[in-house]
């Protein structure tokens, strides 16, 4: 008699096949340990309420209670290497001024006159400026905050040099990146970063440049924008082209805390949806002719899998000779796995960082004003400073509205403006079936949209404190 087979625990199951960790170690190079050491938990499987991409009240929530609260990343050290260098950041209603003193210090400051409230420096703006003057009736202070100059001082006896210094936010530094914080009682930035500073000890974000910066706004609620990055499942509908060269349904997903989470998803690997067997000749074919990532599709360059190898090995060794050529580096010790999987780190609430050579990008998704409706997103290259130290200057931010297309950015490859297409093009009728459907909420996947279900849970933490 055969014995009946026992369910499986919720968040178990798996794709059948070679796992991501399994298709790693089989490249044979030793990749960093964590790369491989598998972190899932099963956190539920409650459906997440449509309400929360579309409600008002839920945005006003959010406002007050996590993007008054939480670290985020607001600019690069490199957007303000100077002194007297300052950058306005925006997140809902609040404007930032990010400066750096005249000591080389980079502090924060709200955007706001204290005399009557108006804003220090123009919306969206960035520059330089020896001290912080208000342009309605020229109230001054210096790049430290301290109060210099107040026209008619003689009207104000009630007024301070100590009690009209410019109030400070919380500010700190990783990776390159300056993250501010409007909570004074917020633990340390270090606490937030959890696992990510002893994942990245082998790749300092502090020693690449902004090569591309494009910003586009989207057509939905930003926590939807930022889901659409967060999974390999949509892989199969939304990349067709791209299946006989990425793992997808096998991709392996982990979640550190409540505020980091990660994928790894293979390249040089064919979908385990195809059913074919495909050669490695045939797969390396492939790779080479998609343009898989920017810059890489090499058409006068016909590669060859040599016997005993893989396309995976041969794609990154050509990888590593192509980029260390274009930036002046050595990436010969980089393994396969960190030169062309697709690693992605996601840092809550809103920000995506790729530890890996052929996927440079950083993402950030932020409210599009006070529009539930709608994201601003920002993408960004992010490529090594040459050996020879000599740090190119940042990319010129490109623009695009809800209807432009990634490739009418300057200089985009082809093959991934079309990805991005197909990965925003799915959200304007995400956002408005949240509102035509009669089922309330949205049902995910265990174990592929794990890292959503973390997102919503540490979101309501924040939501639930004081």
């Amino acid at each position: 008699m055969n014995k009946p087979v026992e369910p499986l625990a919720p968040g178990a199951a798996r794709c059948p096949g070679p796992s991501t960790a399994e298709i790693i170690h089989a490249d044979g190079d030793h990749p960093p340990a964590h790369l491989t050491e598998q972190s899932y938990q099963f956190i539920g499987d409650a459906d997440i309420p449509f309400s929360r991409y579309t409600s008002r009240a839920f945005h006003e929530l959010e406002k007050e209670k996590l993007w008054l609260k939480v670290w985020q990343w607001a600019c690069r050290v490199d957007d303000i290497p100077a002194a007297g260098d300052y950058f306005i950041y925006e997140i809902t209603d609040k404007s930032v001024i990010i400066v750096r003193t005249e000591s080389g210090e980079i502090k924060a400051y709200p955007n706001a006159c204290l005399h009557r409230g108006t804003q220090l420096k123009p919306a969206g703006s960035a520059g330089r400026s020896r001290q912080l003057r208000c342009p309605f009736h020229g109230f001054t202070w210096s790049l430290e905050g301290a109060l210099t100059e107040v026209p008619c001082r003689w009207d104000f006896p009630h007024i301070s040099d100590d009690s009209f210094r410019l109030p400070e936010l919380r500010v700190d530094t990783w990776g390159g990146f300056v993250f501010i914080n409007f909570d004074q009682d917020a633990a340390p930035l270090a606490e937030h970063l959890g696992v990510l500073p002893k994942h990245f000890a082998n790749w300092d974000l502090s020693a690449k440049f902004t090569a591309k910066h494009v910003r586009k706004l989207l057509p939905a609620n930003w926590k939807a924008c930022l889901e659409a990055f967060l999974e390999s499942y949509h892989v199969l509908e939304t990349h067709p082209q791209g299946v006989l060269t990425v793992g997808d349904a096998n991709s392996q997903y982990d979640i550190y805390g409540d505020t980091v989470s990660r994928f790894v998803h293979l390249v040089g690997y064919p979908s385990p949806h195809l059913k074919e067997s495909f050669s490695q000749q045939q797969l390396l074919d492939a790779l080479m002719g998609e343009g898989v990532v920017e810059g890489i599709a090499d058409g006068a360059t016909k590669l060859r899998v040599p016997e005993g190898w893989t396309a995976r090995q041969v794609f990154a060794e050509h990888l590593q000779g192509l980029f260390g050529k274009a930036y002046g580096k050595d990436f010969s010790h980089l393994s396969i796995s960190e030169t062309i999987d697709a690693i992605e780190y996601c840092l809550v609430p809103n920000t995506c960082l790729f530890p890996s050579l052929l996927f440079p990008m950083v993402y950030r998704f932020r409210p599009n004003g006070n529009d539930p409706d709608s994201c601003i997103f920002d993408l960004l290259f992010m490529q090594p400073v040459p050996d020879s130290g000599v740090r190119p200057e940042p990319a010129e931010m490109v623009e695009l509205d809800f209807e432009q297309s990634f490739h009418d950015v300057p200089g985009f490859d082809p093959g991934l403006a079309t990805i991005y297409d197909q990965d925003t093009g799915n959200l304007i009728g995400q956002q408005r079936g949240f509102k035509s459907s009669t089922k309330p909420g949205q049902t995910l996947g265990n174990y592929q949209e794990v890292r959503l279900r973390q997102l919503h849970q540490t979101i309501d933490k924040f939501l639930a404190r004081d």
